[in-house]
């Protein structure tokens, strides 16, 4: 059935939950996970000048061990549960838009996420990560929730 399963991950406690059902749900289907983490690239401009003041390479560098470290939560469950495994860390103020990307580029036939679960306003206002992979992806979606 799913051969390839993309597991994006915040490194939050809900998201480490999803890692670890998606890494079982791919033992049993004889599925590959690929591990995702996406990075903020925020570039900061000096006032009125337009001139950037961190580089990506920059940005990457900051955030790197902080995605290292997510990373091996993945690594590590596939490890224990004898599926292969590859992990990626992709730079992205938008998330959902790497997510697909990567899902597309690297031959996901799943993509397996958490849902934070906010509601009313809250999401109104942050928007959700998972809603929006689910509105624009062409990729199967399943929720861990």
């Amino acid at each position: 059935m799913f051969k390839r399963i993309l597991l994006p991950t915040d490194g939050s406690a809900l998201s480490r939950a999803s890692v670890h059902r998606g890494v079982e749900f791919a033992k049993r289907l004889q599925a590959a996970v690929l591990g995702v983490v996406v990075i903020p690239e925020r570039k900061y401009y000096l006032y009125q000048t337009g001139v950037i003041v961190q580089s990506k390479e920059e940005t990457i560098r900051q955030h790197r061990p902080e995605a290292d470290r997510i990373l091996a939560v993945v690594t590590q469950a596939a490890h224990d549960e004898g599926v292969p495994c590859e992990t990626l860390f992709e730079v992205s103020d938008y998330p959902f838009e790497a997510i697909i990307r990567v899902a597309e580029q690297k031959g996901c036939d799943l993509i397996m996420m958490a849902s934070h679960g906010r509601r009313g306003v809250g999401a109104l206002l942050l928007g959700s990560e998972t809603q929006k992979v689910l509105t624009h992806s062409k990729v199967p979606v399943l929720v861990y929730r």
